[in-house]
């Protein structure tokens, strides 16, 4: 247990440098953003799939395929949405709404999972659902109170990152149910592995986006300047940063949770990401939260924290006890 809740507290840590990058390049779109960060992902896997390549000759077809699947959802599509985003909202508020992870993942794996896992009683996540939704509240109203601050403030782009916000949530729920299903059913196999199959299947996906994004741009006029942006040098370092400690060294660490920990429970650590990427987005604002931004953290962590005490009932008992 303690070895799976530091493993996710390293990948929480890395995952949330994966905030930033829109804040520190806001001029590059999103898609060129996730399609360069799997780009530095699928290329850091490959030394690392020849050193394991004895492992990976042993997955099969169907293997490959559940990774292309996760590489496709979990990867691109989910950093899409999540870029494009942050680049709408800024950064607290698609943090918060990505915050509210733990506690989705334990709803769905609660209504999925319960057989394996067994159920957590849904009275005693009431509770922790509420002080999630209050948390997301003071925060929300902090932005929003800066914006209308902002005479050039768009309140329909801040509404539209939103929304963007929440269909990553909708990815990053359906990724590590899926993922989870993967390890639990294949006890015996590294998740280190696991990680790298799912680098070496994200790279033609990213080189085939990269390649249809140039091409767009080409076929529409655009002035952009494809293929590395305005600022290569440091496009370039932070895809290679973030393709690297977030890709890679987050998803082997929370592989190794997975493998450790109930879904139910793993899900709920991902507060630990959000802590981060809050954490991160003020220091390059170079400001500290306000005291309601504080208070909406607080309320956050208070809600996972909730949750976390609540321990799952075997869902034989549950059977007899009906």
């Amino acid at each position: 247990m303690l070895a799976g809740v530091i493993y996710a507290l390293v990948a929480g840590l890395m995952w949330g440098l994966v905030f930033v990058a829109p804040q520190m390049l806001p001029e590059y779109p999103a898609a060129l953003l996730s399609v360069g960060r799997y780009l530095a992902f699928g290329l850091i896997a490959l030394p690392l799939a020849w050193l394991d390549r004895s492992a990976l000759r042993q997955l099969s077809r169907s293997d490959w395929l559940e990774a292309v699947k996760l590489a496709a959802v979990g990867n691109l599509l989910y950093y899409l949405f999540l870029a494009s985003a942050i680049q709408r909202a800024g950064g607290p508020l698609p943090t918060m709404l990505i915050g509210t992870l733990p506690v989705v993942i334990a709803i769905s794996a609660n209504l999925r999972d319960h057989r394996r896992d067994g159920r957590l009683p849904w009275l005693r996540l009431l509770p922790s659902l509420l002080l999630i939704v209050a948390g997301i509240a003071c925060v929300n109203s902090v932005e929003l109170d800066a914006l209308r601050h902002d005479g050039g403030a768009d309140l329909w782009r801040y509404a539209g990152g939103a929304v963007l916000a929440c269909f990553a949530v909708a990815c990053w729920t359906w990724y590590p149910l899926r993922n989870a299903d993967w390890l639990r059913d294949h006890p015996g196999r590294c998740p280190r592995t696991w990680a790298t199959a799912q680098g070496i299947a994200t790279l033609p996906l990213a080189l085939l986006g990269f390649v249809l994004l140039w091409l767009g741009n080409a076929a529409g006029g655009s002035e952009y300047a494809m293929p590395l942006g305005p600022q290569p040098e440091r496009f370039l370092l932070l895809m290679a940063l973030i393709g690297l400690l977030a890709s890679w060294l987050g998803t082997l660490c929370w592989n190794e949770a997975s493998q450790r920990l109930p879904t139910a429970l793993v899900g709920q650590l991902i507060v630990f990401e959000t802590l981060a990427a809050l954490g991160y987005a003020f220091v390059w604002r170079g400001e500290a939260p306000s005291l309601l931004t504080l208070a909406g953290i607080v309320l956050l962590v208070a809600g996972v924290l909730w949750a976390l005490r609540i321990r799952p009932e075997p869902f034989a008992a549950e059977g007899h006890a009906g």
